[in-house]
């Protein structure tokens, strides 16, 4: 719930509302019962027109805010739809995340509803009732009127860095490696072929042929599973799970996503089966698009739907894609030096007991690479560019995990050999592919030749 809310635009701003509201009642309240005891020194800060001025003012007031507040949502909109078509819709969800738009909107909002709630207050004195002017009132909406064009000003300067692609791409970035760092831990000691199986030395149980099938329970993209949940279920089953379908798949109500079997060998009893295929499908959350909350491939998925769309004929901007690929070697690297491949999920006595599906670096590598490389390939700068992401990752990844790297590195050449390039340009790509073997050789070239 709190990863919705993260990236919707209108809780914070509805917050600022319900705010507004309290203190537009609670406020001239106060101003009542302090208006003669107030000392003088305070009373001449504040406002201290008549109740006619007093309600222009905060007439003026909530009118602006109005106007400014469309103006904010237009410019945001815009800016939405620029993200959309010109880079990839999977970028919406950074900017309606953005603290700053969701708090601008919410002051925005604010001031409007303070200043309407506060002007139903004023009195002026007609038909022999006591006049009254919430001073404190009104000169706190005209504070946060001030704060308003200050916070518009800023908006702006704000909105015009974040439409940039490369401040896309970096927040891209950050919202990757956060997921990263909650979700793999470090593996330094990537040394040899026990590493390379992730979570532990354990070699993850198989599903037999006649295990129970466990179906999703609502369609939409995995975003979330429910670890506590799920071995909860397999423990007081007494069974191993099985689910192979890992966070940002999309899923089908009723197909599978897994299966479970009996750890001692006893078949399920009717029961027992209905409660666990319950269970693991109230384990396994979907929504209507892929986050970040689980899904560690999703800022690969982001920065490569950004080199395609660069590289295709209505952008034809190589340079945003070389840049992408830049971004998307930096978390290559970053999780190679992680745990990768399946995670285990043991009980109290350190059986396995859930087998979760993650991308290992084959994966993930295919993902960062398939798409620019069939794309760009009459390109050389790309083809440059995905020949130093092969030699970055290279060198950032024990031997053990250098097959992935090898296996695209031939697909590369490959890709070079089939194009109808100038002699100088295969040339340079061909260095810069042997350059990619002395990295898995472990040895970086350092010589000034292209």
């Amino acid at each position: 719930m709190r990863e919705r809310l993260r990236a919707q635009l209108w809780p914070l701003p509805t917050l600022g509302v319900a705010l507004a509201i309290v203190a537009g009642v609670g406020l001239p309240l106060l101003d009542g019962r302090m208006q003669h005891d107030m000392p003088s020194w305070l009373r001449a800060y504040l406002f201290g027109g008549s109740p006619d001025a007093a309600r222009s003012v905060l007439a003026a007031i909530a009118g602006s805010m109005v106007t400014v507040t469309a103006l904010t949502f237009s410019l945001t909109v815009v800016t939405l739809q620029l993200a959309s078509s010109q880079f990839s819709p999977r970028l919406l969800r950074t900017f309606t995340a953005d603290r700053y738009v969701q708090a601008t909107l919410a002051l925005f909002l604010a001031t409007f509803t303070f200043a309407l709630t506060v002007l139903r207050t004023v009195r002026t004195g007609a038909d022999g009732k006591t006049g009254f002017v919430p001073q404190t009132s009104v000169t706190v909406a005209f504070v946060l009127t001030l704060a308003s064009v200050l916070t518009l000003v800023l908006f702006l300067s704000h909105l015009a860095r974040e439409i940039r692609i490369e401040t896309m791409m970096n927040s891209v970035l950050s919202a990757a490696d956060r997921t990263i760092h909650q979700l793999l831990p470090e593996k330094p000691d990537l040394t040899g072929e026990a590493s390379e199986r992730g979570d532990s030395a354990a070699v993850p149980p198989e599903p037999p042929t006649d295990a129970l099938t466990l179906a999703a329970g609502a369609s939409g993209f995995l975003t979330s599973v429910d670890e506590e949940a799920l071995l909860k279920a397999a423990v007081e089953a007494d069974a191993l799970v099985h689910i192979d379908r890992q966070p940002g798949s999309s899923l089908i109500a009723g197909t599978p996503v897994g299966a479970a079997w009996p750890r001692a060998g006893e078949p399920f009893t009717p029961g027992t089966r209905a409660r666990l295929a319950e269970e693991v499908s109230q384990a396994v959350r979907t929504g209507a698009e892929r986050t970040d909350l689980q899904d560690v491939a999703f800022g690969l998925r982001q920065l490569t739907d950004i080199a395609a769309k660069a590289l295709s004929p209505g952008s034809n901007d190589p340079t945003t894609a070389v840049h992408a690929l830049s971004h998307s070697s930096a978390l290559l690297c970053e999780l190679a030096r992680r745990d990768l491949g399946p995670r285990l999920l043991r009980d109290e006595h350190q059986q396995v007991r859930v087998v979760l599906r993650r991308p290992d670096l084959q994966d993930l590598l295919d993902l960062a690479v398939d798409q620019p490389l069939r794309y760009g390939a009459a390109e050389p700068a790309v083809l440059a560019r995905i020949a130093m992401l092969l030699r970055e990752l290279a060198w950032c990844t024990a031997p053990a995990r250098h097959p992935p790297v090898a296996a695209a590195l031939a697909r590369l050449r490959s890709t070079i050999d089939a194009q109808d390039l100038h002699a100088s340009e295969r040339l340079r790509l061909t260095v810069q592919a042997e350059h990619v073997d002395e990295a898995l050789a472990g040895r970086w070239a350092h010589a000034l030749r292209h």
